[in-house]
């Protein structure tokens, strides 16, 4: 027996299948963080948290293209978190106090950190000490080196992890603790001097995993001055400033080569031991470059024990377009949710 629907009934069951849709996209307009499932790779199954929230060099444009690449590349599972207005919603990478998500790192297989002079609330800086003191890797990017800043707030359980700690077992904090070294200073000219990678120069290609593949590393991001590192580290990539902040400008050999990409460990609190990965570069623009790309997406792999499964040129393809901000204060987007980087970047 045919059963016959009336014009009430086909109207009721469209406003529902109308009103079930917006829910759904008002949710996702809600969300106050991305995450991309992975397709077939070898990272299938492992999960890696990206945190952006910098005020200069476009971190909430550069990961989640990092994030697609990893997870339709090479299968991982990504998430990217940012810097946002509680009020709006919207991402602010001026608001230095709220980076919603962080309890994601919770299941984290590896923590990508481009964050710079954050002062957290304890209840989100508790998720990224937990990572850390669960010896799980970090891979560093460019302003990570000074990726707290507690200076106005020293009564702060987590002060000691500023950039510019005194605590005595805790010096300069996060950057020069875990990573190798904190905030320096611009040694090339900011804003009129690029990067130029010294590929095969000290360190050889083939000589270490991250570096398989890796040919030719230009951006128009400084070199940014580096003492010496701690604990005892491995520099990959030297670093030259270039004489302008075009690919095809001469070197200033004027200034003397900085480290702009090393591995190191560090043995955290609970005696366990993290590898970490980090580099000086890493603009948004800066990953225009693809061997700049494929850098990181090899130490991601090392930084999970994973260098067997690094081929001899991992693909680095950028998914979709993606046209970078260029770098500067007050420059980002505005008015954009995480939302937007799931369709666009």
């Amino acid at each position: 027996m045919r059963k016959i629907f009336s014009l009430k009934s086909i109207l009721g069951l469209l406003i529902l299948c109308v009103m079930s849709n917006l829910n759904s996209a008002c949710a996702q307009q809600d969300q106050q963080w991305i995450s991309f499932e992975g397709a077939e790779g070898p990272g299938n199954g492992k999960h890696i948290v990206m945190v952006s929230g910098d005020e200069e060099y476009r971190s909430e444009e550069a990961l989640p293209m990092l994030a697609k690449i990893l997870s339709t590349h090479h299968g991982f599972k990504t998430t990217v978190l940012f810097a946002v207005d509680p009020e709006s919603g919207e991402i602010n990478p001026d608001n230095q106090n709220n980076i919603p998500g962080l309890d994601q790192l919770a299941s984290a297989d590896l923590m990508v950190l481009f964050t710079r002079f954050r002062e957290l609330p304890d209840e989100q800086m508790k998720h990224i000490v937990e990572y850390l003191e669960s010896g799980k890797p970090i891979v560093a990017m460019r302003t990570a080196t000074h990726a707290f800043n507690y200076e106005d707030n020293m009564d702060s359980p987590y002060a000691k992890y500023s950039f510019n700690s005194k605590d005595a077992d805790w010096e300069q904090g996060f950057g020069r603790q875990v990573l190798g070294e904190t905030w320096v200073d611009h040694h090339g000219d900011h804003g009129k001097e690029g990067t130029r990678a010294l590929i095969d120069g000290i360190q050889k290609r083939n000589d270490h995993p991250v570096l398989r593949g890796v040919e030719d590393i230009w951006g128009p991001t400084d070199v940014y001055g580096t003492r010496e590192l701690t604990d005892d580290p491995t520099v990959l990539v030297w670093g030259q400033p270039t004489k302008g902040m075009t690919a095809d400008t001469e070197l200033n050999w004027q200034k003397p080569i900085m480290p702009i990409a090393w591995t190191k460990t560090f043995e955290n609190e609970n005696g366990k031991t993290n590898r970490v990965f980090t580099t000086t570069m890493g603009a948004s623009v800066d990953l225009l470059n693809e061997d700049l790309r494929r850098l990181l997406v090899n130490a991601m792999y090392w930084g999970l024990k994973m260098e067997s499964d690094i081929p001899q040129e991992n693909n680095v393809a950028i998914v979709g377009d993606y046209n970078p901000t260029m770098f500067g204060f007050g420059e980002y987007q505005k008015g954009r949710k995480p939302v937007y980087y799931v369709d666009n970047n």
